[in-house]
């Protein structure tokens, strides 16, 4: 009786380890739950990325030629101002005071240019020449004195003494002859046409004098060099305007200028007049832009190259100052085959694969990505356009092992039948259950 239980029991477990050996044996070849999408031939981008800062297209800070209070503005900040509009006005009333100054003294320059003009011989050579024919008159009176006394000595009717008395009066009038007619030689050696000259070059320095005081009345006038919209204005009016310090700054922000930071091992793909696409970071909005500037060096601190994107901005809505997140379309191919980021897994040696999928079997096929955009990947080769990819559950699927495709379109489909309102007999069958008396 004993051996009879004995072998009952070792029947029974010999059925249930049957049994447990067929339940893994199928749970192993049970199909694996995956799901796919179709591999799509359509354009994808290389972009290089980066984050940056708006600045205006063009900006100058207007500064005072000359040192004065303000005496008023006409500008404020955030004011649109056109180009020549006026700005401020400086204290010049001293400035204008030198300006009657000068005028008058260019009057006085211009009177004596036309009395030199009309004069036939200078006051001064005329006298010259009067004095020449004085002292030849007393030359020839000192000749004819000398002469009497020199007979009147040698007649013995005159003592010697007063012949010398003759002769140095006679040496005297000689020498003072000569030094009138080299004066009056000295006057003539200088032209007529000379002190014309010399009138014209002082009328010509008076009008200098008065251009340069008309100036500095016109330093007193601030004008805007250009078109766009004050930005700053430090002091007030009444406060000293000095040169070198901005007195306005005008920005001009028709068009703006990203100064973005790339990284260093992608500066090579960026070149000048490529497209590129501005997102403000805290609206959200795109603008279109195009590379203008790319830096020849690396930053050494931060290790990144600098690009300068220009973009239109009408309304002015992206202000100067404003972080945005710059895209740069560096490639663009208009018939690449792409899958889904999601599809690509690593490859059994390196490299990268995706599983594409043949009659509910899955098959490892080892491929070469090449440019990624945002979520897709383009395939250079290793799978063709129309072909279907796993996306979803492709980790721990063997090359040639079966799987099982879900249909995630038809569990949305069920997801919302489920969330449906009931039916129109269902509505009917519950107002019946609310109509019937309830039980006390």
């Amino acid at each position: 009786m004993k051996n009879k239980w004995l072998f009952a029991a070792l029947a029974a477990c010999l059925l249930a380890a049957s049994g447990c050996s067929k339940k893994e044996e199928s749970e192993t070849e049970a199909p694996a739950p995956v799901q796919v999408t179709a591999v799509t031939q359509e354009p994808i981008r290389h972009i290089v990325a980066g984050d940056g800062v708006l600045f205006p297209q063009d900006q100058t800070g207007v500064m005072p030629n000359i040192s004065k209070p303000v005496l008023k503005f006409y500008a404020n900040r955030g004011d649109h101002v056109k180009q020549g509009q006026l700005l401020a006005v400086l204290e010049s009333r001293d400035l204008a005071a030198a300006v009657a100054n000068a005028k008058s003294q260019l009057n006085q320059a211009e009177l004596n240019l036309h009395t030199v003009e009309l004069a036939s011989v200078p006051e001064s050579v005329v006298k010259a020449e009067t004095d020449v024919e004085s002292d030849k008159q007393q030359l020839d009176a000192a000749q004819k004195l000398l002469d009497s006394q020199t007979e009147l000595f040698r007649q013995g009717a005159l003592a010697g003494r007063r012949v010398d008395e003759a002769r140095v009066q006679f040496v005297t009038a000689k020498t003072q002859l000569q030094a009138a007619q080299e004066h009056l030689r000295a006057l003539n050696s200088v032209s007529k046409g000379d002190q014309i000259s010399t009138a014209h070059a002082q009328v010509q320095t008076a009008n200098a004098q008065l251009q340069a005081a008309e100036a500095q009345v016109g330093y007193a006038e601030i004008h805007s060099p250009k078109s766009g919209v004050i930005a700053d204005r430090p002091i007030y009016e009444g406060e000293m305007a000095v040169p070198g310090t901005p007195l306005i700054t005008v920005v001009d922000i028709s068009r703006v200028v990203a100064r973005v930071n790339i990284p260093q091992n992608q500066g090579s793909l960026v070149k000048v007049g490529q497209a590129a696409e501005l997102v403000q970071a805290d609206s959200g909005q795109r603008f279109a832009g195009k590379v203008v500037v790319v830096s020849p060096a690396t930053d050494a601190n931060s290790t990144t190259i600098q690009v300068w994107i220009q973009a239109d901005n009408p309304g002015e809505k992206l202000k100067p100052g404003a972080s945005v997140h710059a895209k740069i379309i560096t490639q663009e191919f208009k018939n690449a085959t792409t899958v889904p980021a999601a599809a690509i897994l690593p490859g059994e040696t390196g490299g990268t694969a995706v599983l594409v999928i043949i009659d509910s079997v899955a098959h490892r096929r080892t491929v070469q990505v090449g440019v990624r955009e945002g979520d897709k990947v383009q395939i250079l080769n290793g799978c063709r356009p129309g072909e279907e990819v796993v996306t979803v559950g492709g980790l721990g699927v063997d090359d040639k092992g079966k799987v099982k495709v879900i249909d995630t379109s038809v569990q949305e489909a069920d997801d919302e039948d489920q969330n449906a309102p009931p039916a129109a007999d269902s509505k009917k069958d519950q107002k019946k259950d609310e109509a019937k008396p309830k039980a006390k």
